[in-house]
């Protein structure tokens, strides 16, 4: 669907203030899935309206430098130093220059974008009073893209008609075009988001240290990877790196042959990722596994769900020594075409979730992934890849319908227990 997000402005004249300010005045409003979502009360005049009457320029400039956290930070740190910095970046009430703007959130899980538009919170008499939207709204990432692009390029566009043609603004945005443009730039930018960090924020060494590092986990795996360490908690987290995971999976992992893992036989009618909610593609898949293998609503054995992910023997119910002080669960593929699985919870029920979180990856890696990846790692971050791992898991592991069933309307902690 087209126009699931717009963000415009209108037309309005304003009497005083700097050129940038004059050129770009008017009355803004964002939209997604036909949900306004800058709708409030114009205190002075007592009316209802679409959005408050601000300059389009602080605005634009803000998702200009804020644009590739915006598209690609997964997930919010822990630490509150970054927390404070990260909403900074995600929400437009941050933005300051002397306007109320709207107390809306954006956020992303790396296909889909976010939006929760919230009420005012400030108690104080002010120009504009925000009404809220109902919910979060999910829009296509690339739609969200579309819409900033369109709306920065329009703000530019009334610079020009102002004779204002060398603002922050064009040297902000002309720098952005020009690393969405180049490959290597985009992929390092696009990394340094994904760890909490603004453009040039982080040690250049050090990132690049890290994409060096998709040649042997995958060029999608270090994004997972580093939403995993933002959550870690601190302004400079840290990632695991190729050489943590290869000694980690040789000392603690268990064999497996990735072309003895379990498949889909039939693919025709799934979603893509990022058409649906990642927790309704991993549930599709899960349900359709177990149709596929006859299995309706027996539980799955230790040994049996060894043998989805390609394992021979013993593997859910073996902890090893070091489990506990892995960072993740994950497989590590290598060229010869077998693997490493290595399981970080010191308990079966983790261990056994973990497993069927890595055996759903591997199954939906090759619909999900742009290229080869040999890391499949199941981590804490709530990407959209993480979130469609949980989702198949749970329903794989416990299927709702006949969990439901089971509890036949008594949800008491003792019946939870027994199911």
């Amino acid at each position: 669907m087209n126009d699931q997000v717009t963000v415009s402005l209108s037309s309005e004249v304003l009497d005083s203030g700097s050129p940038e300010e004059r050129a770009t005045f008017g009355l803004f409003a964002v939209t997604a899935n036909d949900h306004l979502l800058t709708s409030g009360e114009d205190i002075g005049k007592k009316e209802l309206r679409h959005g408050p009457h601000i300059s389009g320029y602080p605005i634009a400039e803000w998702l200009a430098w804020n644009w590739w956290r915006l598209r690609w930070e997964v997930g919010r740190p822990s630490d509150q130093d970054a927390m404070l910095r990260w909403d900074f970046a995600h929400c437009m009430a941050t933005i300051g220059e002397g306007y109320v703007w709207p107390n809306i959130t954006i956020s992303s899980d790396g296909l889909q974008s976010f939006l929760v538009s919230e009420p005012s919170r400030s108690t104080e008499k002010v120009l504009f009073r925000y009404s809220g939207a109902p919910g979060r709204q999910r829009v296509p990432a690339v739609e969200l893209e579309a819409a900033i692009d369109g709306f920065v390029e329009d703000i530019l566009n009334r610079l020009g008609s102002a004779t204002v043609r060398e603002s922050n603004l064009h040297h902000l945005w002309n720098e952005l075009k020009s690393e969405r443009a180049d490959p290597e730039l985009a992929r390092f930018r696009r990394l340094e988001a994904q760890l909490g960090r603004e453009p040039d924020e982080a040690d250049e060494n050090e990132v690049r240290g890290y994409l060096a590092d998709a040649n042997e986990l995958g060029e999608e795996a270090l994004g997972e990877i580093a939403a995993d360490a933002l959550l870690g908690g601190g302004n400079s987290p840290s990632m695991f790196r190729a050489a943590h995971f290869a000694q980690i999976a040789q000392t603690t992992g268990f064999d497996a042959n990735p072309k003895d893992a379990i498949g889909l036989n039939d693919t025709n009618d799934l979603p893509l990722p990022g058409q649906v909610e990642a927790w309704g593609l991993g549930e599709r898949c899960a349900k359709k596994i177990r149709g596929q293998e006859k299995l309706d609503g027996q539980p799955i054995d230790d040994k049996s769900l060894a043998g989805f992910a390609g394992i021979v023997g013993e593997a859910v119910s073996l902890e090893t020594p070091d489990s506990g002080t892995m960072p993740i669960s994950f497989s590590l593929d290598t060229e010869s075409g077998h693997s490493r699985v290595a399981l970080r919870s010191r308990w079966d029920t983790g261990r056994r979730f973990d497993l069927a979180r890595l055996i759903g990856d591997r199954m939906m890696c090759t619909r999900f992934s742009r290229s080869v990846e040999w890391l499949l790692p199941a981590t804490r971050a709530s990407s959209y890849r993480q979130k469609m791992q949980r989702a198949f898991a749970a329903e794989l592991l416990s299927p709702f319908a006949f969990v439901y069933d089971m509890m036949s309307g008594d949800y008491s902690e003792e019946k939870q227990n027994e199911v």
